[in-house]
């Protein structure tokens, strides 16, 4: 296998610089040690479970490889079951060596990763966002474009961002939003970055915890068929986010996009989850495994790079061919250069 090896490989003592992004509730313990196992970082997203599933979901990836897995934590208080710093807590106590944060300010979480001797990462937005974060003690940052799929905290695209943060700082940088392949990884590094963050790459693998139709719905989209909106509230409100043009995207657009408590549909319960939990139309929960009911109307989070994610692979495959094709792409590049 072709290798690229990064200032971000030595800092989270992964062989290739790519990270799997958390993907909230489709991320699942076989994706995060799948993606290990390859030589990346695999992610659990931690901030919607509870104490007890936090250390069962970290036991079970870390079980299943030899590989380095992360688990991600969202600061804003809006979000996730438990508070930001007890959930903190529960994923230092599983044993998570590697914690990224995103969505707030991670002052004072960064030194308690620290003391138990790990390493964090913070998602940033802007150069002087990341800039805050190494001030507050970051290992490395991730530059999140506003192309990204998912919860988005970014107003720039990843052109204009990445060269920013990586004059801005003196730590690693990931580069995450329209990263699907391995162009787009070598397009990162050649704009700054040590490594690149896929999300909506990794939703399209059999591994992930989102229903087939999702997958699908993912592989087959266009890079025009996302929507950059905060439509998707009830659980997260004021959040803006990147999902996939769905038949309630439709639907709003059509009734000339109403505010919240007017919208078509509004209360409806349109799905249930696999342990029978009602899921109501512009609830934040995408569709995963075992949702019963109109999975069509559920928000299927994706970025833009979903016109390059063409047909689900597992994540091994992925991991190599975006390692495989940098390798390439960079090979290319240089041969049409004379000096």
């Amino acid at each position: 296998m072709a290798r690229i090896e990064t200032p971000l490989c030595d800092a989270l003592g992964i062989d290739c610089p790519i990270v799997q992004a958390p993907i909230g509730s489709a991320s699942t313990p076989e994706l995060a040690a799948a993606v290990a196992d390859a030589g990346a970082l695999g992610t659990l997203a931690m901030s919607w479970r509870d104490g007890d599933e936090i250390r069962e979901c970290y036991a079970d990836a870390t079980a299943q490889t030899d590989g380095v897995v992360a688990a991600n934590v969202v600061l804003d208080e809006d979000a996730g079951v438990l508070p930001p710093g007890e959930c903190l807590a529960a994923c230092l106590d599983a044993g998570a060596e590697v914690v990224s944060f995103s969505f707030g300010d991670p002052e004072g979480y960064v030194e308690r990763v620290h003391e138990a001797g790990g390493t964090a990462l913070a998602t940033v937005g802007s150069a002087e966002a990341a800039r805050e974060a190494v001030a507050a003690g970051a290992d490395a940052v991730v530059a999140q474009g506003w192309e990204a799929g998912g919860h988005v905290q970014s107003d720039v695209a990843s052109m204009a961002l990445l060269p920013r943060v990586a004059d801005a700082v003196d730590v690693p940088v990931v580069a995450a939003g329209g990263v699907s392949d391995g162009r787009g990884l070598a397009a990162a590094l050649a704009l700054g970055a040590d490594g690149a963050w896929l999300g909506t790459r990794f939703v399209a693998t059999p591994e992930s915890g989102a229903h087939e139709r999702y997958r699908e719905a993912v592989s087959g989209a266009d890079e025009t068929d996302t929507a950059y909106t905060d439509l998707f509230d009830g659980g997260w409100p004021g959040q803006p986010h990147r999902v996939l043009e769905t038949e309630t995207v439709e639907r709003w657009r059509e009734a000339g996009e109403p505010d919240t408590g007017e919208r078509p549909g509004e209360g409806e319960t349109v799905a249930r989850t696999p342990d029978g939990d009602p899921v109501e139309r512009y609830d934040d929960l995408p569709p995963v495994a075992g949702v019963d009911g109109d999975v069509s109307a559920l928000p299927h989070y994706a970025g833009q790079s979903a016109g390059g994610t063409d047909e689900v692979v597992d994540a091994e495959t992925v991991v190599e061919r975006v390692v495989a094709d940098a390798v390439a792409a960079v090979d290319e590049v240089g041969s049409l250069v004379s000096l």
